[in-house]
């Protein structure tokens, strides 16, 4: 049971932390492509797109960091942590953000419904901690 506990922390930590830096890397490379693909246009504003790479670099670290962890498994807790901080932030943030301001484009509320998913994985093996003393 331990080890197939090990085995889903990790693949649920390789997906979310891929996840991240494959956004990461759109968003830094190719912005204005990455927001077109859900109707959000853009356009030549060199301070926005400063502003929209800034975060993107956080989540390409972090997702650096939730791979890392599946190899490293002292880190897989706090790993496991930030997943779910993260993608429980995005999905509560677009779900609040539904309700304010309406619906968006249908590639925005499938990324909320992905990013609870993963929040949530991350959340419920947290929950299943080893004990005290235990290997995590």
């Amino acid at each position: 049971m331990k080890n197939k506990l090990a085995i889903t922390r990790g693949a649920v930590l390789l997906i979310a932390g891929s996840l991240l830096i494959l956004i990461a890397a759109f968003i830094t490379t190719s912005p204005v492509a990455f927001y077109a693909s859900n109707e959000i246009e853009l356009g030549a504003n060199v301070s926005l797109l400063n502003e929209l790479k800034a975060p993107a670099g956080f989540l390409l670290v972090a997702g650096i960091f939730m791979v890392v962890a599946v190899f490293i498994r002292s880190l897989a807790t706090t790993a496991m942590l930030l997943g779910a901080m993260i993608y429980l932030s995005y999905a509560a943030a677009r779900f609040i953000s539904v309700g304010v301001d309406g619906l968006p484009a249908e590639g925005l509320v499938q990324a909320a419904a992905l990013e609870a998913v993963i929040g949530a994985a991350c959340l419920a093996l947290l929950a299943q901690r080893a004990p005290a003393g235990g290997a995590a």
